[in-house]
Formats: structure tokens, C-alpha cells, sequence
């Protein structure tokens, strides 16, 4: 095993445990390294390595502290990725700002991720401007589910998936919100289903 140092070791370790403590999440790799001053791929090897020694628990994208492991047994870690357009399209955002542990009793498995809503349209579904959407990342839909949708052309934006339209041969994506756009929806040639919305934290 190559060999490590110890003082940088302390150093990421110190600070993955100081950020849970005030965030209640695990840091992405980008904090790490600011907050350290160590290059981020220095920071993944380390984590990888660290991991080895019992020392952090690194998942290849999360890393906690033992102490910390404990604290989060029955959460799943999710990834905040920005936020997304109730409202038109706009061009696909991915930038993990940070994780935060949700409790698998209240969001059940799975792989999920989070978004922050922008934009009114999605008002009569409970989702109003900066809520974090509880996003189940998966590429299939029914009718009546409220999707990630992304466009050929590189654009997402979050809707009701109303079905395919035969006699306009386009797919729809509905507008909720019928005091300001009443009957209003997106009308595609295709589109990719990039996760289902499952939950709403509203914001404060």
C-alpha cells in the first residue's frame, strides 16, 4: 500500500466529520479539497485509501466518519444537483452542490437525487419556487407521473407526463397550475424521462 500522509489523512478526516456535524451531510469531494486545500483527485485517492484503513467509509461518491456511519444507518445519502424549470425548458444542470441523508422509513430505497424548483407551474402539485424535489432516478413514466423530462436538444424542465397525443404525434407535458396557465402545456417530439418526483420538501 502506498504509503500516506498522516497529516492530510487527519486533515480530510477532521473535516468530513466537522461538516456533518454542522450540515448533517457528508461533504462532496469538491468541499474536501476546498476546504483542505488538497487537489481533488489527491482527496479521492486519499478517501479510497482511508477507506482501506478503516478509517472513513467511502462509497466512491459519499464518505462519512465510523462515528458518523452509525449515526446514518437507515438513511440513504442523496445528491442536491441544482435546480430545474417549472416553467420552459432550460439547458440540463448536474453540479452536485451537496448530500443530505434521507430516512429510508419516510423515502424507501433506491437511487434518488434532489432538485431545487424554480418557477410556479407545478403550484397545484404542491411544488412552488425553491421546494427540493425528491427525484427517483429511473428512464420509465405512467401517465400522471410528474417527470425530469429532458428534450433532444439538451433542455429539462419538470411536468406533469400527460401520455402521447396521436392526432397532434407528440408527447405531452403539462403545466399545473390553472390560475396562471390555464390548459397550458409542452408539446414534444420526444423526450427523455430522467427520474420520477416522489416528494416535496417544502422550503422554509
Amino acid at each position: 500500500m502506498r504509503s500516506r500522509n498522516p497529516e492530510l489523512m487527519k486533515a480530510i478526516r477532521g473535516y468530513v466529520e466537522s461538516y456533518y456535524r454542522e450540515h448533517l451531510s457528508s461533504p462532496p469531494i469538491r468541499n474536501i479539497s476546498e476546504a483542505t486545500g488538497i487537489p481533488r483527485a489527491t482527496v479521492q485517492r486519499y478517501l479510497v485509501d482511508m477507506d482501506s484503513r478503516g478509517m472513513l467509509e467511502y462509497s466512491g461518491r459519499v464518505a462519512a466518519s465510523p462515528a458518523i456511519a452509525k449515526c446514518t444507518t437507515g438513511y440513504i445519502s442523496a445528491p442536491i444537483v441544482g435546480s430545474i424549470r417549472c416553467g420552459s425548458p432550460e439547458g440540463e444542470e448536474a453540479d452536485v452542490e451537496e448530500y443530505v441523508n434521507l430516512p429510508t422509513s419516510v423515502f424507501g430505497g433506491g437511487s434518488m437525487y434532489l432538485l431545487r424548483a424554480k418557477g410556479d407551474s407545478m403550484h397545484d402539485a404542491g411544488i412552488d419556487e425553491g421546494d427540493l424535489v425528491v427525484i427517483t432516478a429511473q428512464n420509465e413514466a405512467n401517465v400522471g407521473d410528474i417527470v425530469v423530462a429532458l428534450d433532444g436538444s439538451g433542455q429539462n424542465t419538470l411536468k406533469r407526463y400527460a401520455g402521447f397525443d396521436a392526432s397532434r404525434g407528440r408527447y405531452v407535458l403539462e403545466y399545473m397550475n390553472e390560475k396562471v396557465y390555464p390548459g397550458k402545456a409542452e408539446l414534444v417530439d420526444s423526450f427523455t424521462v430522467q427520474g420520477v418526483a416522489r416528494h416535496v420538501i417544502k422550503a422554509i
